[in-house]
């Protein structure tokens, strides 16, 4: 079929005075023609309108770009969400995961759907640390499932549990306030594997009525886990460390130690100017970058190569593996720059590394499955003295040896 320009005298809907100009194509033949009243206040111009505003937004309030839309339930509607991250979602994972905003990253609590879920649908349970929300609905392409979002105060899974945050009565707690015994039909919550040192599921079904399935440690295997009938394989249930999942806490671990860290170099740059003539500008200049290098090299060494080098690191304790890294970072910048420095001021140095990579690397405990809640207080009651000693002795012997030269 043909399509052709109507040659008519209609004038343009756009048209100035002089008759001249167009907002668009004129319409053609062959093609149906719209028809009916036209309202005074209609757009004669411009890009077709959007779709009509939700009927759940509110003055003062707004719907989350992950919201897709709403499901009725007898407990009032149920926002709906995309299980495709947009890129707001990346830019603030990116963020958090160089701890900007990372604090404040959370989703609302409460009770959330993906796909068309139904009083059968499944129920998974996660916190509303938002990268945790966004991990397990990432996963959950093609499924149809209700998500119970706790409060466990923008905090992860994991964390939350060994907090206290994500506990059998804050389940329990959701669970009422959102009435789901009144959407489901039947009794069961999936919860995720990590959060077990947290919930006590004897309790739970006393306490709401729904029984606890522990689900797989990993989010992609959620799918999996519900095709199977709710049923974990072995390789499910194991926690994994691997090197990639290692590297990407490495961002966090820096960042926490870089507001400090200006600090220290500060105090390093002023002991580097103390000699015989009390202070030395001079001294600062030629001293410091070199000290303030062997700082650098010991939060390299504990931030990056003790996680990067876990598994082969001897010993247990993380403190006692970034006094190794620090060692070796230590003794670099000694060797790089032994034209200019000897004996005490080259032990300084090193010392001086070995404390902050011995830091930064128990600092890392926290994010490992190596250690557990008692096992990293144990290891700073024995480490920070380490680490306190050696910066000690670092900084006397630096100071010192502008006054044995």
């Amino acid at each position: 079929m043909e399509l052709k320009h109507v040659d008519n005298d209609a004038e343009p809907c756009c048209a100035g005075s002089s008759g001249e100009g167009s907002c668009g194509p004129r319409p053609l033949t062959g093609l149906p023609m719209a028809s009916g009243p036209v309202e005074d206040d209609e757009p004669c111009c411009g890009p077709p309108p959007g779709p009509p505003s939700s009927p759940h937004e509110r003055p003062g309030y707004q719907l989350c770009g992950f919201v897709r839309g709403f499901r009725d339930t007898p407990m009032g509607p149920v926002p709906l969400v995309r299980t495709r991250l947009n890129p707001a979602d990346r830019l603030a994972t990116i963020g958090a995961r160089l701890n900007i905003g990372r604090n404040d990253y959370r989703v609302a609590p409460g009770l959330y759907g993906v796909g068309s879920p139904d009083p059968d649908s499944p129920v998974l349970v996660t916190a509303n640390y938002k990268l945790s929300f966004d991990t397990l609905r990432r996963e959950l392409d093609d499924v149809n499932a209700w998500i119970l979002v706790l409060d466990t105060r923008g905090i992860n899974v994991w964390c939350a549990a060994g907090k206290g945050t994500l506990s059998t009565a804050e389940v329990i707690a959701r669970v009422k306030s959102v009435g789901l015994e009144r959407i489901v039909r039947h009794r069961r919550l999936i919860l995720p594997q990590l959060g077990a040192t947290g919930i006590a599921a004897h309790k739970l079904k006393k306490g709401c009525g729904f029984e606890a399935v522990w689900g797989p440690v990993q989010a992609r295997d959620i799918k999996k886990f519900l095709n199977n009938g709710l049923k974990a394989d072995p390789a499910m249930r194991q926690v994994t460390f691997t090197l990639a999942e290692r590297l990407l806490l490495v961002p966090v671990e820096i960042s926490l130690v870089l507001k400090p860290s200006l600090w220290v170099l500060l105090a390093v740059l002023i002991l580097s100017g103390i000699g015989h003539g009390l202070f030395s500008v001079a001294a600062v200049w030629q001293r410091g970058p070199i000290a303030a290098a062997a700082y650098l090299s010991g939060i390299v060494a504990g931030a990056v190569a003790v996680p990067a080098l876990l598994p082969w690191l001897p010993g247990r304790a993380f403190y006692i593996k970034g006094l190794m890294t620090g060692l070796t970072g230590g003794a670099l910048v000694v060797f790089f720059n032994w034209s200019g420095i000897r004996g005490l001021e080259a032990a300084a140095l090193i010392l001086l590394a070995m404390a902050a990579s011995s830091y930064t690397a128990m600092n890392f405990t926290g994010a490992t499955p190596y250690t557990s809640p008692t096992g990293v207080e144990k290891e700073m009651r024995q480490g920070i003295p380490v680490q306190i000693l050696a910066l000690f002795v670092a900084a006397a012997a630096w100071v010192g040896s502008r006054f044995i030269a």
